[in-house]
């Protein structure tokens, strides 16, 4: 049963990774559909059925570790007779949208009174760091002396599929970090509420920010992609804006490359 496939890879898999939680609400929502069925009626079609009760996105995420799933229990419990034929919905184009400096105002005022998701929103306008890095952001990773931000956690390893280099910070954004840390004392976390709770998922107060700004919608990875867009309409060189935000040149080039100023330029005055 499929249902005794998830329940394994949720056991013994999904806790070792770092995004444990996030697979553990895909595994429910596998569960809630494919939890009756066998391997076998996994095919082309199913999975097409599936899609069609979800968001191409989402179905994709899902079937992808559906996948890995029943790879792992074949490797470990099978040998399976067979193994299925997965199929998943082609991956959306690009976003092409992105905050203007007049939304990230509107959003940072609708967000005033909620001082743990102005830091995330400003930490991620001014580094284009992913979320996860953000949320995870401890004191002892950012170098006043040298105004230099650590991605990765002292002592941890650094995730060979999401590159995360150390980051020079601006001039703005240091000065609201020293100003955070005078008034932190001896928190911990730059991400935390008042009373010196950590914040894990700030999807609350965010929503309630989006919303009364107007930006219905809009999911925290717009704060990378935003940081991305503004560096390439400043005509920012690719490898040092590439290099800033942990991304490859070719990912850069294909996903925001056409928001440079001089973009195809040289190929139009030829």
């Amino acid at each position: 049963m499929i249902a005794d496939v998830l329940t394994v890879y949720g056991k013994e898999v999904a806790p070792t990774k770092k995004t444990a939680r996030n697979m553990s609400y895909k595994i429910n929502a596998l569960l809630d559909w494919w939890g009756d069925k066998t391997v076998a009626d996994i095919s082309a079609k199913s999975c097409r059925a599936y899609t069609a009760s979800k968001t191409a996105p989402m179905a994709a995420a899902e079937i992808k570790l559906l996948r890995s799933a029943v790879k792992y229990w074949h490797q470990e419990y099978g040998p399976l007779h067979f193994m299925p034929v997965f199929w998943t919905p082609q991956a959306n184009p690009p976003r092409e949208r992105w905050l203007t400096k007049s939304d990230a105002a509107r959003f940072l005022f609708h967000a005033r009174r909620h001082q743990h998701l102005r830091r995330m929103i400003l930490l991620g306008l001014y580094t284009g760091s992913r979320p996860g890095v953000i949320l995870s952001l401890t004191w002892d990773q950012i170098d006043f002396k040298t105004g230099v931000m650590s991605r990765v956690p002292r002592g941890a390893k650094q995730d060979e599929k999401k590159r995360a280099p150390k980051v020079k910070l601006g001039r703005r954004i240091l000065a609201h970090l020293r100003r955070w840390r005078r008034m932190d004392g001896k928190e911990v976390k730059v991400i935390c509420h008042y009373k010196g709770r950590a914040v894990a998922e700030p999807w609350q107060t965010w929503a309630r920010a989006r919303e009364a700004a107007g930006l219905d919608g809009i999911t925290p990875h717009i704060l990378r992609h935003t940081r991305a867009t503004w560096m390439m309409q400043a005509g920012v060189p690719i490898w040092d804006a590439a290099g800033f935000l942990g991304m490859t040149v070719k990912t850069l080039e294909q996903v925001y490359g056409h928001h440079a100023p001089d973009h195809q330029e040289r190929a139009a005055n030829i």
